[in-house]
C-alpha cells in the first residue's frame, strides 16, 4: 500500500463519475485526513470511500485568501490535504494562483490529473473528434464573462474560423453570443452536443444542429456545468481511415 506523505494533493476530480478518479487520486482521498473541494461542482458519489474521520471542508463560500489560511494551518498538524477540483487541474480550475501561494511559504504540494469533461462527453458520444481528413485540431476554450475574460487573440470568432473540434466551456450564460460568433464560420448544421453535468447521475447530452444551441439551452434552463462540443467529426456516416494501421502502411514495428 501506498503511503502519502503530508503535502497538499491538488487532485482533479474528474467529470463526476467516481469510476473515472485514477487510481493514485482514490488512493490519496482515501488517506486524506483533509479534503477542500468545490461543493458545486463535486458530487458527494467522488466522497464515497473517504475515512470517517476525514474533515471535509467546503470551499464554495470561500475566497482564495481564506482557503489558503486554512489549509497552512492544517499542514502544521502534518496532515495529509486533499485540495479536489472537478474536471481536470490543467483547464480552467483556478490552480495557479494557489500553487504560486503554496511555493512562496515552501509548502509542499503535488498535481494528480484527472479527466476533462470533453474527453468525458467524447466518449458518451462514442466519438473521435480527430477523424483523417475531415478535422485534426482539438479547441478548447471558453467566452468572456463576469470571473475572467479571454485575450482577444483568442476571442471565440478567430478560433472559430478553423472549424476545429471546438469544445467550448463556461458559456451557458452567454449562449446566444457564442452561438453568433460560432454561425459566423461554422455551418448551420454542424453537429453540437450540449452536454450537461456529464458524469453526474443526473447527465443529459443532446445532439443538435448548431443554429439551435442557443434554444435548447435557453428550454432546458442550463445556466451551470454545461460543456459545448462543436465538430464535424460528431456527424454520422463519414467513412474514412487512419493509415496508423493501414496494409500498405509500414513502420518500425510492423514493415
Amino acid at each position: 500500500m501506498t503511503i502519502f506523505k503530508p503535502a497538499v494533493y491538488f487532485i482533479g476530480a474528474g467529470p463526476g463519475d467516481p469510476d473515472l478518479l485514477t487510481i493514485k487520486a482514490h488512493k490519496i482521498i482515501t488517506q486524506a485526513d483533509v479534503i477542500f473541494y468545490a461543493d458545486s461542482l463535486i458530487p458527494v458519489e467522488i466522497l464515497q470511500d473517504i475515512r470517517p474521520d476525514t474533515q471535509l471542508i467546503p470551499t464554495g463560500d470561500k475566497t482564495l485568501e481564506e482557503i489558503m489560511i486554512l489549509i497552512q494551518e492544517q499542514l502544521e498538524s502534518k496532515y495529509i490535504i486533499v485540495r479536489l477540483h472537478s474536471g481536470d487541474l490543467s483547464i480552467y480550475s483556478a490552480i495557479h494562483e494557489q500553487m504560486r501561494i503554496l511555493a512562496e511559504k515552501n509548502i509542499p504540494f503535488e498535481l494528480i490529473p484527472g479527466i476533462s469533461a470533453f474527453q468525458a462527453a467524447a466518449a458518451k458520444l462514442g466519438a473521435e473528434l480527430t477523424i483523417p481528413d475531415l478535422v485534426q485540431t482539438i479547441i478548447l476554450t471558453r467566452i468572456s464573462g463576469c470571473a475572467s475574460s479571454v485575450p482577444e487573440a483568442e476571442e471565440l470568432a478567430s478560433l472559430a474560423t478553423h472549424q476545429a473540434s471546438l469544445c467550448l466551456y463556461l458559456a451557458a450564460r452567454h449562449v446566444e453570443t457564442a452561438q453568433e460568433k460560432l454561425l459566423d464560420h461554422y455551418p448551420p448544421n454542424t453537429p453540437t452536443a450540449v452536454c450537461f453535468r456529464i458524469g453526474w447521475p443526473n447527465e443529459k447530452i443532446w445532439l443538435i444542429p448548431l443554429e439551435k444551441m442557443a434554444q435548447v439551452t435557453r428550454e432546458e434552463k442550463l445556466i451551470r456545468t454545461t460543456l459545448y462540443l462543436i465538430s464535424p467529426a460528431l456527424k454520422s456516416g463519414f467513412s474514412s481511415r487512419s493509415r496508423l494501421y493501414h496494409p500498405q502502411y509500414s513502420h518500425l514495428f510492423r514493415p
